[in-house]
Parts: structure tokens; sequence; C-alpha cells
């Protein structure tokens, strides 16, 4: 079973983030299991989304501790929290931010940063709707899903013309760290 723990603010879609990974994970015969963690929380707030994949089916409903894939929406999380905390040496960490963190200190897991924002900024119009170029980062850095699987998901959850830009952001953020993979942080 492979766990991702998401952090972000409360408002910046990590809920649709996880039901949109969850959701490629089942376009693949996967299983999977999405959920957040929030209390009466404000806009803005932080919170977490978790999301279990696995070949068989999913019977843990816990928070997810020891994730071996976290995606950080909101940068400015990491010097508040420790993003890292329970990541396994090989995991990886997906950062939105188009510069290496100092704030982030690895043991020894792979942390990737992207500029999900300014992509989003670019194909929306929203720098608030970083999420689908997040999973574009998550699918290009982690090889758990596949890029057309989260097409058919981003299509299924928004027809029309906004799921096209959210595609469009999602294959940038792919192709971003496809091609520029070496700028990961060691």
């Amino acid at each position: 079973m492979k766990e991702i723990r998401v952090h972000a603010r409360a408002g910046q879609g990590a809920i649709t983030t996880a039901m949109l990974l969850a959701t490629a994970a089942f376009e693949e015969g996967k299983y999977a299991l999405a959920f957040p963690n929030f209390g009466a929380e404000r806009l803005g707030a932080p919170m977490n989304a978790f999301i279990r994949l696995d070949s068989q089916p999913i019977r843990k409903r816990s928070q997810v501790r020891n994730p071996d894939y976290v995606i950080v929406q909101d940068p400015t999380l990491v010097k508040d929290f420790d993003v890292t905390e329970g990541v396994p040496d090989n995991g990886i960490v997906i950062i939105n931010t188009p510069t290496v963190t100092a704030q982030i200190k690895p043991r020894t897991q792979r942390i990737v940063t992207v500029p999900a924002s300014l992509i989003a900024e670019d194909v929306m119009g929203r720098a608030d709707r970083a999420n689908t170029a997040l999973l574009g980062a998550f699918a290009a850095a982690t090889g758990e899903i596949k890029i057309e699987s989260l097409i058919a998901a981003i299509r299924q959850r928004f027809p029309g013309p906004m799921g096209e830009k959210n595609v469009i952001a999602l294959q940038r953020a792919y192709e971003f760290i496809k091609n520029d993979g070496e700028k990961d942080a060691k």
C-alpha cells in the first residue's frame, strides 16, 4: 500500500486533490481511499488530506502517519510544520514552490519543487488552483499513477473548458518534472 499526505490550507483544493488522485487510481483498477482531516476550520487554516492506494482492498481507516509521499500545496506551511515528519528515507516530498526552500531539511527524502501556482496562474488565471499541477508533478516524480488516468479523472470531475485548463496545468507540471528533474532539492 502507498500512502500520501497533502498539506494545504482550507480552500486550496486539498480534498479535490485527494479525490482526483483516488479517481485516477480507480481508472487503473486500483483500490483507493481519500479523506480529509480538519475540524471546524476557517478558510485558510492549515489542514491535511490523505490518500491510500493499493492493489488490494484497503481496510485501514486511520490518518496517514508515515506517508510514502507528501504533497505541499502551500509552501508557507513548511516554516510552521515539519512536512517530512513520518516520511521514510526513500520517500518523496513535492512542494509547490519555484525555488528550493531553505526551511526543508530532508534527511534522505527526495524533495521535488514545482512552480504549480505559477503554472495555475498562467493557465487558469488563478494561482490558488495549483492542485492539478501538483498532481502532474506527483505522477512524474513518483510513477505511482499514469498521467492519462489523471486526465480522465479531471475531465470526469470538471467537464468543459475549465477541465481542459486543468488538464493543461497537469501536463505542464508533469513535463516540468520530467524535463527539469535535476532541479530536485537534495
